[in-house]
């Protein structure tokens, strides 16, 4: 274990190199840039361009500005932010929280619909059939749409949660912050339970053919304990990894879910980063998610490790 640890850290490192390279390549060569509002304004001066981008260290080429970005970003300086001349850390460490919230209930959520939706599609041909329409549409449900919908009819029409922010105005109580992420958290419970119920059912599937169980089924053992004893603890090894990746993307920011329901969380910081080419604020987004999902890769080999003894003796 410790070799495979030390291994992807050494794997990480000329991987993120190359991440930040690419990355800040990109942001730099779209169109536009954070002075672009400012070339519109007629009543500011070419000088007081000239002068902004000295400020903000764009007047140098584009080579320096990585090197010089990368130097502070290791040292743990991730510069201000063009759009509010805050510190970028702070703008990101005040959303995380948010995120991490929504994350943390969509993916309990998930589970809740997957495990039980799949476990029983895999061993019940009848329920099989009745929810095979039902998971492909979950999956293929625009996010945006989605949200749309549930907003119109629960938070507009019926009137029973509220449509958008994290907490009422003045609002400080369990109740109503449990309100407000329901919604986002759904949406987002919706698209990834339904293709996790997917992954599961195939894994049950494929772990119920294997000769030791079709060998404890001819000796009569009952199908719930064969399912829950035998068959779910051996096919949970990809599910979880598929847990794990899938929740990587997500820490590193719902986009459009948190968009769609104004929730003040990292993906919403990513937004309003982009629309501004906020770019110190970007590539810190950009890297942080990164690093989150090679860290839960990490992870979910190391839950493969506990879950399935014969992945030990792999080199």
């Amino acid at each position: 274990m410790r070799q495979l640890i030390l291994r992807r850290l050494a794997q990480s490192v000329p991987l993120l190199l190359l991440i930040s390279v690419v990355v800040f390549g990109l942001l730099h060569a779209v169109p536009g840039g954070p002075l672009a509002a400012y070339l519109e304004n007629p009543h500011v001066r070419p000088e007081d361009i000239e002068r902004l981008k000295r400020a903000m260290g764009l007047d140098r080429p584009l080579g320096v500005q990585y090197v010089t970005w990368l130097g502070a970003f290791m040292r743990g300086d991730w510069g201000f932010s063009y759009a509010d001349g805050r510190p970028v850390i702070d703008r990101l460490l005040e959303r995380v929280p948010a995120t991490l919230e929504l994350v943390g209930l969509s993916t309990l959520l998930s589970l809740l619909l997957a495990l039980p939706v799949g476990v029983l599609a895999a061993v019940r041909r009848r329920f099989d059939a009745a929810s095979a329409p039902a998971v492909p549409a979950g999956i293929s449900l625009p996010v945006f749409w989605l949200g749309l919908v549930l907003q119109l009819v629960f938070a507009i029409r019926l009137g029973w949660l509220p449509s958008s922010g994290r907490q009422s105005f003045g609002a400080t109580d369990l109740g109503d912050r449990l309100a407000h992420v329901i919604l986002p958290a759904a949406v987002l419970a919706v698209v990834q339970g339904a293709a996790w119920s997917r992954y599961l059912r195939r894994a049950v599937r494929e772990t119920m053919a294997l000769p030791f169980l079709r060998a404890a089924q001819v000796r009569g053992l009952s199908e719930l304990r064969l399912v829950l004893r035998h068959a779910l603890p051996n096919a949970l090894a990809p599910f979880v990894t598929v847990v794990l990746l899938d929740a990587a993307m997500l820490a590193s920011g719902a986009v459009v879910t948190e968009s769609v329901f104004a929730w003040p969380g990292v993906g919403s910081l990513f937004t309003e980063a982009l629309v501004k080419r906020d770019y110190p604020v970007l590539m810190a987004f950009l890297m942080c998610g990164a690093v989150a999902v090679m860290v839960l890769n990490l992870v979910a080999d190391l839950a493969v490790q506990a879950l399935d003894p014969r992945s030990r003796a792999t080199p």
